[in-house]
């Protein structure tokens, strides 16, 4: 306990979380919804911002569920794309290597998915979940009313981690990470700075470094006949590097000069992005603008051009970031209008969308915000409590995606997916090698070893998510997760064959 916090005083039995930075959790036995024990008495709830699958091993995710706040607020809007649709695939690729009888037979994955609010601070004080359990605890300071010494909740201990998206995020993340020795595969970072194995040595990933989109944004531009064109970066790892990529490779072909390159604060303040429109302006003849932003920068950029009336005067070419997601130009599209973006090469997973049109307020209780979703993406409120008091439409629940409202699949749903079965293919090959003949988890796999199962996720070989085929039928879920605590039987049993089941 930290000097100047005081034990808390509590009544019965004291159950202690390990992390006591600021408060005191108490973990009751029968509920897995924590009070928090603190000067303000303001109730927090920690698992509604994680979800929590149980299995004998279990991977840690983190996805941008909600957007960056404002105003010193951590978290803001609700990312339908980005967050929910990369959530959901993690989760869907997990359910069906829970179901393949070939893919870690006898072992079920589990896991404890994290929201970084798009923020690298916020993701780092949220991993601090992921190394609970290799923190050694000291409750000898920490009494409770009756004397008693707390006995502490047993936290899950992650073996790997899937994500981050952002790459500031992914090299915050990175930093802690290795020095617990707990292998990371992100989906979707790609600067160029965290391909240095010398110091980002626990990471991985599934899509290309920077420099290969930079060259083929020189390639479009080239190709256009455009000889003069601006930057645009979002400060941070990602659109720095990015932009940096594409000025080195536009000096060595000598065929490009850049007018500018502007860069977006972290925290703008308000007019920024006016500012940077009425910059742009000033180079009358680079009207091609190269950009390496983040999807909330992108759409304010777009904001900030139709507000100033310039719908058709800028030519943008956007990174991956853009990509193919529709949030960055809702209510403005016609601004724009004849964007070329950048998306690595990937194939829509057509089991996801089967999957995902399927989920429903009754069967995806164990996505905490997926009701959220609900709300955001059909335009209504649930209840009293929603999260859209202004709303005048309330939700019948009956709704239905893609029939009730627009989809289409987010661009890194298949390197999600690639991901979480990269992983999984390395603890195969592990539990091969470690437990030869043994059912389930052998006791040589009871700890796993993170520099182990690094040598074998660095020597991982499977064909991707898009050759991944639908189960007959995923388990309803009609309970909510934190009440369903199965027996290792009752997950064994899952994992065998039905009859007319198709996996991979």
């Amino acid at each position: 306990m930290a000097r100047g916090l005081k034990p808390p005083t509590v009544t019965g039995h004291c159950f202690l979380s390990l992390l006591m930075l600021k408060s005191c959790w108490l973990l009751g036995s029968s509920s897995q919804k924590p009070a928090v024990l603190a000067d303000s008495q303001q109730p927090q709830q920690e698992y509604a911002h994680s979800i929590r699958l149980d299995g004998d091993i279990i991977l840690g995710g983190l996805f941008p569920v909600h957007a960056r706040g404002e105003r010193g607020v951590p978290c803001g809007e609700l990312k339908k794309e980005k967050g929910i649709h990369r959530l959901e695939a993690m989760l869907f690729a997990i359910d069906l290597i829970n179901k393949d009888p070939d893919l870690l037979p006898n072992v079920t994955l589990g896991a404890r998915i994290l929201d970084t609010c798009s923020r690298d601070t916020y993701a780092l004080e949220q991993s601090l979940t992921f190394v609970q359990a290799l923190i050694e605890r000291d409750g000898s300071d920490v009494r409770c009313a009756n004397g008693d010494p707390p006995i502490f909740a047993k936290p899950d201990k992650v073996v790997g981690v899937i994500g981050a998206s952002a790459s500031s995020v992914s090299i915050m993340v990175a930093n802690i990470l290795r020095l617990f020795k707990i292998p990371q595969i992100s989906y979707a970072s790609t600067a160029p700075e965290l391909s240095d194995n010398a110091r980002y040595d626990f990471f991985s990933r599934v899509v290309p470094p920077d420099s290969y989109q930079a060259q083929a944004m020189l390639d479009i531009v080239t190709a256009m006949g455009w000889n003069y064109v601006s930057t645009l970066a979002s400060e941070g790892n990602y659109g720095e590097s990015g932009v940096e990529a594409f000025v080195q490779i536009s000096r060595e072909s000598g065929g490009v000069c850049i007018a500018q390159s502007l860069k977006i604060p972290r925290e703008p303040r308000p007019g920024e992005f006016d500012k940077i429109i009425l910059r742009l302006l000033e180079m009358p003849n680079a009207r091609a603008v190269i950009m390496f932003a983040n999807e909330d920068d992108i759409r304010r950029i777009l904001d900030a051009a139709k507000r100033n009336n310039l719908t058709g005067h800028f030519l943008w070419v956007g990174s991956d970031s853009w990509g193919s997601k529709i949030s960055p130009v809702v209510l403005q599209e016609r601004v724009a209008e004849g964007a070329v973006t950048i998306l690595p090469k990937r194939a829509s997973v057509d089991a996801f969308d089967r999957y995902f049109k399927s989920r429903s307020l009754s069967n995806n209780r164990r996505n905490v915000w997926f009701a959220e979703f609900w709300e955001e993406n059909f335009g209504c409120k649930l209840g009293m409590h929603g999260k859209r008091p202004g709303s005048p439409k309330k939700c019948t629940g009956l709704e239905k995606v893609s029939r009730d409202s627009t989809y289409e699949q987010e661009g890194k749903v298949q390197f999600v997916m690639d991901a979480v079965y990269a992983m999984a293919h390395a603890l195969h090959h592990m539990h091969r090698e470690l437990c030869a003949g043994y059912p389930g988890l052998c006791p040589r796999m009871a700890n796993i070893d993170g520099k182990e199962l690094l040598a074998h996720i660095r020597a991982v070989s499977f064909n991707g998510g898009c050759s991944v085929t639908d189960p007959v039928e995923l388990q309803e879920e009609r309970e909510p997760f934190f009440s369903r605590i199965s027996d290792g039987g009752r997950r064994r049993r899952r994992k065998r064959r039905r009859k007319g089941e198709q996996i991979l």
